[in-house]
């Protein structure tokens, strides 16, 4: 924490609190609105844009700022918004996301909405996260920060920590259980997590904060927003942050550098333009994920090593990331009237690394791709080579980059009841990686310059690959009203057709181990339907689908360990897309509270899972992606909250799901009996409860959150405990001091200190022996890894605006 920082906090908050009873503090009321969609394409309420309008005109007056309106008519604390659109749909507005911690992320923020598993891994992170939507894992679910694909191309990793600052965030909506149909995403089975950016204010201002806590943690922060400009109708907001952290388990140390920033121009009241743009460069050590046993035995201590002994390859020197993005998009809306409008949006996405590993080499007898060597070159000249020993400490060096470009154009025509949609999207992706090793002395030093080779100089390489990946979407959708807007029909349909090239170049591998070429057409129809008997109730039905192209390099070429030789990873013999086919059945209520209740049902076809498992001797890891076949859930979820009483809102949100996988499994030449087995990482029964508090002067909030247990093998046979988890958030608006208005926050993580693992982060088949259906032999088994909750964690923030 930043010496001094809480204790002069404290005393500013003091002195605050002697100049309330002197009467110096004002407050403002508005009404609650109904739903409507703002330019960034998200859903919230026309309470939250009176509010912005109103805050304008007080900005003016010098008595009130922006972030003291909005909480009166914001439903639990502004973790709900009021929808009106047929489908299941969460949203967390500023309001929210200003209260919890400045290094949250967007996978922890949305911990609470139904139906999401996701916990924190710590006070910072860099890494992406683990998440599950109604059973659906994180490599299902679309993510998108203002119509960008936010997710890598072809592993669909995300990197949320990477995207954005949670200071810039407008807010976060959650679909469970459909995707939009002109999203520009290709892997959401099921579900879409779409995040928008404060727009630019219209009066110029300095944001600066100030974060310290546990583990060494520290965050500043700084947004400058420069108010229309001359009289263009442009504005523009530009921020920066730097952020670093201890690890909280083991040796080493996190940092992340940070760039947001956007333009918008109005070219007349309902035409406008956006550029957005952000930056990041990150290092990390890297977290290491424990099995059963491990974490048995280690538990909250799990993690790098800070001293080297030979063969140590959890050496903290030896094991971490270096992370950077780039991102920026060219929105427009245009309306010509005459019911006519397009949105269009250029986008272009950018993800490197490298990553680096500790790794286990063979001296002799090794492989380069699929052919054998002798002899490392110059074995005997290597630093930290024992002639004693056949193995070798190196490091490895895992460079790569994506590259995500597109366009996507949607056109509206409304005439009368009817709203005809048609859109296009084209994406252009590619990526590259390549993995070079590096040898470790005795005292646990390595050098980048001269990597290991053998067979006369051809460098030691498990991974040298290259992938092409094209797609063209297109959508139609039109939507009939009737009785006055009351009932809505909605049908449409998208068809994508993706091309997807990979090329695997590693000696020896020839032919179609070296090179893979796969075509796919999904069509994905919906309908929708929705009945609002009054403006307090509604009704909503929907038939959905979505799809999932398989993931990664696995999915169409072999992997090859440098051992044996023999391929570590096989390619899927079947290659199809995953296809979901949901149904729901919702009601909504707006009124003295707000409250949103949906059962649903889903069909999975060729459910694919990648299972994620640490190399012999080393910390990098391998994935093979395993085609499950069906997959069935049904299940009721809800939410509810209320609006402020005598400052106070309450949310509570919660799901049972039953899942059951339709398939056995082939498996080293037989089967497993998964079949009527419940989905790995899919807990029966979450549930969260939500208490917010802000007086315009005073803010709190209370979240507390339980998961049931999780299986963590397709077989049933390891799991881990159900937990409950809660995190406070407190604070208060300070007086203000000239024209800065100063604010003061507390955010207390995991609050009860529970020492948990929260989610898996490398699934399994099995984790014991299990006797084949088929020849009745006998099966081993391998151990699933898990991730680490976050500790308890203290982070004070001290911020001020400055006109």
């Amino acid at each position: 924490m930043k010496k001094y920082l809480l204790f002069s906090a404290c005393v500013i908050c003091c002195y605050g609190t002697a100049a309330d009873a002197a009467g110096k503090n004002q407050k403002t009321d508005s009404n609650d609105g109904t739903a409507h969609w703002t330019p960034g394409g998200n859903s919230t309420s026309a309470a939250a844009a009176k509010d912005r309008k109103s805050s304008r005109s007080v900005e003016k007056s010098k008595d009130e700022k922006l972030d003291v309106l909005g909480y009166r008519t914001m439903a639990g604390g502004g973790m709900m918004v009021k929808h009106t659109t047929p489908k299941t749909v969460s949203t967390l507005t500023h309001d929210y996301i200003d209260m919890q911690s400045p290094t949250s992320t967007i996978e922890s923020l949305i911990q609470m909405v139904p139906g999401v598993v996701s916990a924190s891994e710590g006070p910072l992170t860099t890494s992406f996260s683990t998440l599950h939507i109604r059973g659906m894992a994180q490599a299902e679910i679309g993510v998108t920060l203002e119509g960008m694909p936010a997710a890598n191309p072809f592993t669909y990793s995300t990197y949320t920590p990477s995207l954005v600052d949670s200071e810039n965030i407008s807010q976060i909506n959650v679909m469970q259980g459909s995707v939009d149909i002109n999203s520009p995403t290709y892997n959401a089975t099921g579900a879409e997590i779409s995040a928008s950016i404060r727009r630019p204010s219209d009066k110029q201002n300095f944001y600066v904060a100030a974060s310290g806590g546990s583990y060494g943690t520290n965050k500043d922060f700084i947004r400058y927003d420069t108010g229309e400009i001359g009289h263009t109708g442009v504005r523009g907001f530009i921020s920066g942050s730097y952020a670093r952290s201890d690890m909280w388990r083991g040796a080493g140390d996190i940092r992340k550098w940070h760039v947001d920033a956007a333009l918008t121009k109005s070219w007349t009241a309902n035409s406008n333009s956006e550029i957005i743009f952000g930056f990041t460069q990150a290092a990390q050590n890297e977290w290491l994920y424990p099995s059963l046993a491990n974490w048995k035995t280690y538990g909250m201590n799990y993690g790098l090593d800070d001293h080297y002994s030979p063969g140590d390859t959890h050496y903290q020197d030896l094991n971490g990331k270096n992370t950077g993005s780039y991102y920026g998009a060219l929105k427009n809306h245009f309306s010509f009237g005459h019911g006519l409008s397009l949105d269009a949006e250029a986008y272009s996405v950018e993800f490197h690394g490298p990553y680096y590993y500790g790794e286990t080499i063979p001296v002799k007898n090794g492989y380069v791709g699929a052919v054998p060597y002798k002899y490392l070159d110059n074995y005997n000249n290597l630093p930290g080579y024992d002639p004693t020993s056949s193995k070798l400490t190196g490091a490895e060096i895992s460079d790569w980059y994506t590259l995500s470009s597109g366009v996507n154009l949607v056109g509206h025509w409304q005439h009368k009841f009817n709203t005809l949609s048609v859109s296009y999207w084209y994406s252009y992706a590619q990526e590259a990686a390549s993995e070079r090793f590096y040898p470790v002395s005795s005292t646990g030093q390595w050098s980048s310059k001269v990597p290991l080779t053998a067979n006369g100089g051809v460098p030691l390489n498990e991974d040298n690959e290259n992938a092409l990946q094209q797609l063209n979407s297109f959508a139609v959708d039109d939507k009939m009203s009737f009785f006055n807007h009351r009932l809505t029909i909605d049908g449409g349909i998208r068809m994508a057709m993706a091309n997807r090239q990979y090329t695997q170049d590693l000696p020896g591998v020839v032919g179609n181990n070296y090179k893979s070429i796969k075509n796919v057409f999904v069509p994905s129809p919906q309908v929708l339907i929705n009945y609002q008997f009054n403006p307090h109730h509604q009704i909503y039905i929907n038939g959905t689908t979505g799809y999932h192209l398989p993931a990664g390099l696995s999915s169409q070429l072999a992997t090859y360990s440098r051992s044996t030789g023999k391929p570590a990873s096989i390619p899927m013999s079947d290659y199809k897309p995953e296809y979901m086919i949901t149904e729901e059945i919702g009601y909504r209520y707006s009124g003295a509270v707000m409250a949103n209740v949906a059962g649903f049902h889903y069909n999975v076809t060729n459910h694919q899972i990648s299972a994620l498992s640490y190399q012999p001797g080393s910390t990098s890891t391998i994935s093979q992606l395993i085609n499950a076949g069906g997959l069935e859930a049904y299940g009721i979820q809800a939410e509810v909250a209320t609006h402020p009483w005598h400052h106070v809102s309450v949310y509570a949100s919660g799901q049972y799901m039953h899942t059951r996988n339709g398939n056995n499994i082939a498996y080293a030449g037989d089967y497993l009996a998964t079949k009527g087995k419940q989905e790995v990482g899919a807990p029966k029964f979450s549930g969260s409860l939500g208490l917010t508090y802000n007086d315009g002067t005073w803010f709190g909030n209370f979240n507390l959150q339980y998961t049931d247990s999780q299986y963590s093998t397709l077989m049933n046979d390891q799991s881990i405990p159900h937990y409950i988890t809660a995190n406070l958030g407190f604070g208060r608006r300070l007086p203000k001091i000239g024209n800065i208005s100063p604010k003061l926050k507390i955010n207390l993580v995991n609050i009860g200190d529970a020492h948990y693992l929260s989610s898996m982060y490398g699934y399994t088949t099995n984790a014991a022996a299990q006797t084949g259906i088929v020849t009745g032999k006998k099966l081993s088994g391998s151990q699933p890894t898990y991730v680490i909750g976050s500790p308890f964690v203290v982070m004070a923030t001290l911020s001020a605006t400055f006109p």
